[in-house]
């Protein structure tokens, strides 16, 4: 299987979740950027409000792409100390890539949000959404921050994953919806066919937009 782009995931994705259809306390978090674009269909499909829940991988010093670990816009941190230790990165290397990460994550939050904070989530049941993953380590670090605000339930929702990583996100999650666990696994960009990077730009359009549908999904309030 093959998806022709991540709004396409995001729709076959649907068919896993529609017992969660229109849940009173329901809330859609996917992970910037590319997250978004499946949350988005998610958000339609689901009737469900949309927001953003940003974290941010650390990559290891000359290959940015290996994650080392994630830093979440909750202040946590997730740390692959085997990786760490196998790439001699010390401890002063480490902060200071962190470092970098969370003024990044106060940029995003800045643009996405424009000023509004990450909606209370307690008691609600919380939709945890990527684009795929490989190491995972940027889905269970914002897994980790998410549960520390107690949500009623934390569903992870990924289109594609090593069947070795998908099994160790399972635990952090009260559901998980996955469409494929591929073996071998090489990129998650090998399964679409279109994974052009995701801009700001349209990160902020595709939460305008899901913000529109659910305003025009709700009733009237009745004359005063």
């Amino acid at each position: 299987m093959v998806f022709k782009n991540r709004e396409e995931a995001g729709r076959r994705l649907v068919a896993e979740l529609m017992h969660h259809r229109r849940d009173p306390g329901g809330l859609i978090l996917a992970l910037p950027r590319g997250g978004v674009a499946v949350g988005y269909q998610l958000s339609l499909a689901l009737h469900l409000p949309l927001d953003v829940f940003i974290t941010r991988k650390i990559g290891a010093p000359g290959n940015p792409e290996y994650a080392i670990g994630a830093v979440a816009e909750a202040g946590s941190r997730y740390v692959n100390q085997v990786a760490v230790d196998a790439l001699g990165v010390s401890r002063h290397e480490l902060e200071r890539l962190i470092q970098a990460q969370e003024k990044e994550i106060v940029r995003r939050k800045d643009s996405y949000r424009q000023g509004r904070l990450l909606p209370q989530l307690t008691g609600r049941t919380v939709f945890l959404v990527d684009d795929g993953i490989a190491t995972g380590s940027t889905f269970m670090a914002s897994a980790l921050a998410i549960r520390s605000l107690q949500p009623r339930r934390l569903i992870g929702v990924i289109p594609v994953g090593p069947s070795s990583t998908i099994r160790e996100v399972r635990t952090h999650v009260d559901e998980l919806a996955v469409l494929m666990t591929p073996d071998p696994f090489e990129a998650v960009g090998n399964f679409f066919m279109d994974f052009t990077q995701v801009e700001d730009r349209l990160v902020m359009e595709y939460l305008h937009l899901a913000e529109e549908a659910m305003l025009e999904r709700t009733p009237p309030s009745p004359a005063s």
